[in-house]
């Protein structure tokens, strides 16, 4: 646990950026398998902290964007290791040890079991909705908050999330939606005695406490999981997570149908709603980051790309509260670490408005060569192999393309080599390939 010294308030963006580096780079708590692996553990950060603050370190990180491949590669299914959080372990440390990646890009995050108990809506996953051989899950997009409650969501988010969004996206939470207001809390105790009456609250206590009784399991494979790779060397380049206030709605509250009609309809409620989460979120990432030892914070980006909005769109509803947010995690030295999903072709000069090497941007679908001349004068790139190219061209073909991208990237510092999206099914060999590319080409 990151401790901010009493001098916190005193001490600029960049010096506390360095006391969080330098405490994620001591390895607080971690048991090394050896000298070997706590040499490489310190490699690594260094590569990976020099590179984001836009200096010159030893050569090229690599960071493998892992995705669901260690089933993959372990010959399992993706079904298999979402029920099975000891088979999860045993898989994603198998591919550490196979594997010579820059960085751990951590642990399979979907317990499949908690989600059926709770009856989840929103998704869809291998035994649930799709095959059992399906090699990822899917999202199932709807507007789960209407139009007309947004004063609800912000005058009282506790009971719009038990009233209104548990009984839309789980099913087990429907009966909440017939009960009246929680924000009294008169009667409060024979209300609730009379809830433990009713047959569909049993099923919904039932399956809350089925659930409980999951979680440790999961939380214990992810935490070993996580501490095996550590104790081989290889640190998560991940401390916190969050996602753009404009993406709080578009992505799983309001859905894209909803958030669109809000552009036109109801814009000023959309901006209301936006500066109401803003603080949650920075606070949220810090915490997040405090707890995990590590100052980046991922943050991945869904409609703000050039084919969702025009220029205009961005200007008005997804950059301004965007960049406050960012702003606000660099100034307490936290790293931001925002995955461009899409095209951003048209918004390089628009995030280009930051301050220089304090955040580090990872491309999907982005011109690198432009997003060099622009963005990359003053953060830190990442980005962005394809996956087509990862699952159908030749190991030499992947090397050649890691070798014109750092070619194009990597002058003067500030460029990690990684995917555009994550290598559910990509070739181990062009894996091993990208790798390869960073310590043959990616040297300073």
């Amino acid at each position: 646990m990151f401790k901010k010294p009493e001098n916190w308030d005193k001490l600029d963006r960049k010096q506390k950026r360095e006391l969080r580096l330098n405490h994620w780079m001591s390895a607080p708590g971690i048991k090394f398998l050896n000298k070997d692996a706590e040499k490489g553990y310190k490699a690594r950060c260094l590569r990976l902290a020099q590179a984001a603050k836009m200096e010159i370190p030893d050569r090229v990180p690599c960071m493998i964007p892992t995705g669901w491949f260690p089933a993959y590669n372990a010959g399992v299914t993706l079904k298999s290791v979402m029920y099975d959080p000891e088979l999860m372990k045993k898989v994603w440390l198998k591919f550490v040890d196979e594997y010579d990646s820059d960085s751990f890009d951590g642990t399979l995050f979907f317990q499949a079991r908690i989600n059926d108990l709770m009856e989840a809506k929103t998704q869809k996953w291998p035994g649930h909705g799709l095959p059992d051989n399906a090699h990822s899950y899917q999202y199932i997009e709807g507007v789960y908050m209407k139009a007309d409650e947004d004063d609800l969501f912000m005058k009282n988010p506790f009971d719009f999330q038990l009233r209104k969004l548990l009984p839309r996206t789980m099913g087990v939470f429907e009966p909440f939606a017939d009960m009246p207001s929680f924000s009294s809390y008169q009667g409060l105790p024979n209300r609730l005695v009379t809830m433990c009456l009713d047959p569909r609250f049993q099923k919904l206590f039932k399956a809350i406490n089925e659930a409980s009784k999951e979680l440790p399991a999961w939380g214990k494979a992810n935490m070993e999981t996580t501490a095996g790779a550590a104790a081989r060397g290889f640190p998560v380049f991940r401390g916190g997570l969050a996602v753009a206030p404009f993406d709080v709605f578009a992505d799983s509250l309001r859905g894209t149908q909803g958030i669109v009609m809000d552009m036109f309809r109801q814009p000023d409620k959309i901006h209301e709603a936006m500066e109401f989460v803003l603080p949650q979120l920075v606070s949220g990432a810090i915490s997040m980051c405090d707890g995990a030892d590590c100052p980046v914070v991922m943050m991945p980006l869904h409609k703000g790309d050039d084919t969702f909005m025009s220029d205009k769109q961005f200007e008005v509803f997804y950059w301004p509260t965007f960049r406050r947010q960012l702003l606000a995690m660099v100034e307490d030295g936290l790293i931001p670490y925002p995955v461009a999903e899409g095209a951003y072709n048209r918004r390089l000069e628009y995030i280009s408005d930051m301050p220089k090497g304090a955040v580090c941007w990872m491309f999907d679908q982005t011109n690198m060569a432009n997003a060099k001349k622009t963005v990359g004068k003053v953060s830190c790139i990442a980005g962005n192999v394809p996956v087509s190219v990862a699952y159908t061209k030749t190991e030499k073909e992947m090397k050649e393309y890691c070798r014109k991208l750092i070619e194009i990237c990597a002058p003067g510092g500030g460029y990690i080599l990684t995917g555009g999206s994550t290598y559910d099914m990509a070739k181990p060999e062009n894996i091993r390939a990208m790798m390869a590319s960073a310590k043959e080409y990616g040297k300073y």
